[in-house]
């Protein structure tokens, strides 16, 4: 009897990120066989988890922002955010320490935010209403709509209505003369440029569109996965298996096999995967220069030399077997000069001299990250990508960061560090093969947006798609998720 059955189509997926794992789900959900492969022993790409003498450490993201992305990527799928994991709101979203030392708690609450803003500065509680309706309006358009379109093509942006709306978003402005619109004082100013250290460029450099990140932190609010991080990534791999998705761990893939301009499936160490598609979630970069053949590459290695990129960051992992004082959940250290640290970031690129700095001590709102009395710390420097990284650097700004810490918190802590794992460039490159040791992906200038980015679609294998912080949208978590459902949707679309 014939059969009207199809045999469905198979798709290799490479690494198990939060890009790679919703291109993953969402075609899997399309009744495509889909095999993940991921190189590393767990899931996660840089929110990969890791435990030592009873704590459990994030790797990388720690925070939470733009709830609302991943309950739509849940919803995608009849499921919620709360069928997978716990959300807690934080409350202060965040503590800054500013120069004198000043230590402020930013609240969640918005009538509390206001007043602390016009303390700092009459009249500003108005002007942040007002900053924050135009930045609403940005978040509206640039995470409804424009960061899911593929941006394969100029004429995905000419609609009439979205041209109007890309004027009002200041595309065209940058970030410093737009917040210098609303706000004079330096601590508003720091607080408010904060969030575009990480993107890649100093706020002369970054267009004022990006102000649609201060109303995911202000507005929105700063959450925590109770558990982790790394919860969100736990989720998702069950929500992958739950449709089909086959995941396998410790397979490198070390050629993406191509016959007659298409590619056939990949190779690892254990043998050959066949595939119809094939979505590289890992390194851009590393997929396209290293593991496919030169015939087959649309960009050339002065291309990626000239791109700019997000900061890569040193990292560590402490265990304090003692409560530590005056710190929050996320504390921000802006005890010294923002500007010239991103200078060394991104126009000089050095090792940051004085260094601004990051502190999580997810054990404040999360018990069952560290044993009982003591405290989970997690330390981060923004630093400048392609540096030399080695044990004596990183030493010398583990004590100057400690130096710092004891002092705000007015007690020793180096002698209470029971647990310690550093962290930085030469790490993201044998765990990610990370192009230039960068932990962010690539710098959000005008020059490097939508259409300017690499493309989410090989120009030279008819079935290749990339996926992640390397291409379309963007860096970042919540850009990662979108980045994986955006390259689904094309595959899909053209099979």
């Amino acid at each position: 009897m014939p059969s009207n059955l199809t045999t469905p189509k198979k798709a290799i997926v490479i690494g198990a990120g939060f890009a790679g794992l919703a291109a993953a789900t969402t075609l899997a959900q399309a009744g495509w066989r889909v095999t993940l492969l991921e190189k590393n022993e767990g899931p996660g790409g840089r929110a990969r988890v890791f435990h030592a003498q009873g704590f459990v450490f994030d790797m990388g993201p720690s925070w939470y922002w733009m709830p609302d992305v991943f309950e739509k990527y849940f919803a995608r799928f009849g499921k919620k955010v709360a069928d997978y994991y716990e959300l807690i709101r934080l409350d202060p979203s965040y503590q800054v320490i500013f120069k004198g030392p000043e230590a402020v708690d930013i609240p969640a609450k918005m009538s509390e935010l206001r007043a602390l803003f016009e303390h700092y500065e009459p009249g500003s509680a108005a002007r942040l209403d007002e900053f924050l309706k135009q930045a609403a309006y940005k978040y509206e358009v640039g995470i409804n709509r424009l960061v899911y379109a593929p941006s394969r093509s100029v004429f995905e942006f000419a609609d009439p209505k979205l041209l109007v709306d890309m004027v009002r978003m200041d595309v065209l402005q940058s970030m410093h003369k737009h917040v210098r619109r609303f706000f004079k004082d330096p601590r508003l100013l720091e607080l408010v440029e904060f969030p575009i250290l990480f993107l890649g460029a100093t706020s002369e450099n970054t267009p004022a569109l990006y102000s649609l990140m201060n109303y995911a932190d202000l507005a929105l609010g700063t959450w925590y996965p109770k558990g982790g991080m790394h919860k969100i990534v736990e989720g998702m791999v069950r929500l992958a298996q739950e449709l089909g998705v086959e995941i396998e761990y410790n397979q490198e893939v070390t050629e993406i096999v191509v016959e007659n301009g298409r590619s056939t499936g990949v190779r690892t160490a254990s043998g050959f995967f066949a595939a119809d598609t094939v979505v590289a979630g890992a390194d851009y970069h590393h997929i396209e220069q290293q593991v496919l053949k030169p015939e087959f590459r649309h960009y050339d290695a002065k291309y990626w030399d000239s791109r700019t990129m997000a900061p890569s960051s040193l990292l560590f992992y402490l265990g304090v077997n003692r409560k530590l004082d005056k710190l929050r959940h996320h504390n921000l250290f802006f005890d010294e000069d923002l500007n010239q640290h991103a200078r060394e970031i991104y126009e000089q690129p050095q090792w940051p001299t004085r260094p601004l700095y990051y502190a999580s001590v997810p054990s404040k709102t999360d018990p069952t990250v560290a044993p009982e009395g003591q405290e989970n710390l997690f330390l981060l420097i923004p630093v400048a990508p392609d540096l030399t990284d080695d044990e004596a650097t990183r030493e010398r700004y583990y004590d100057l960061l400690m130096d710092r810490l004891e002092k705000h918190c007015g007690h020793p802590i180096r002698e209470h560090v029971v647990y310690k794992r550093s962290y930085a460039h030469r790490d993201f490159i044998a765990d990610y093969h990370s192009f230039k040791g960068n932990a962010y992906g690539l710098a959000n200038t005008l020059k490097q947006t939508a259409i300017l980015k690499p493309t989410l679609k090989s120009k030279k294998v008819a079935n290749l798609y990339f996926t992640g912080q390397l291409t379309v949208p963007g860096p970042g978590v919540p850009p990662s998720l979108i980045s994986g459902q955006v390259v689904a949707g094309e595959v899909l679309k053209e099979n």
